[in-house]
């Protein structure tokens, strides 16, 4: 259903065309992951749900996949109105 939103995603990943929040950054401290970790989830993940940010109106996209530990993380992610994809949150499953 998201497919080509994941591809869209998938590529900035690729490009190294991201952000990440202090929020995401800290979470992903917290449950022990690095930015490869992040990576590998978003690039080998599926979108499992789709949720509307109040306050933007932007779409924000959760994508559960296997960290380089083959653990399963979820990334919050959403791309801005410039196109840029910003990674809202981080943890393991």
């Amino acid at each position: 259903m998201f497919d080509h939103i994941l591809n869209q995603i998938q590529e900035k990943v690729r490009s190294r065309e991201y952000l990440l929040t202090l929020h995401a950054e800290d979470e992903m401290i917290d449950d022990g992951l690095t930015y490869f970790d992040v990576e590998n989830a978003l690039l080998t993940g599926r979108i499992v749900g789709r949720q509307k940010d109040r306050q933007t109106d932007e779409w924000k996209y959760v994508v559960e996949g296997r960290t380089h530990g083959s653990e399963i993380a979820v990334i919050v992610s959403k791309f801005t109105y410039s196109r840029k994809l910003v990674i809202i949150t981080v943890y393991v499953k």
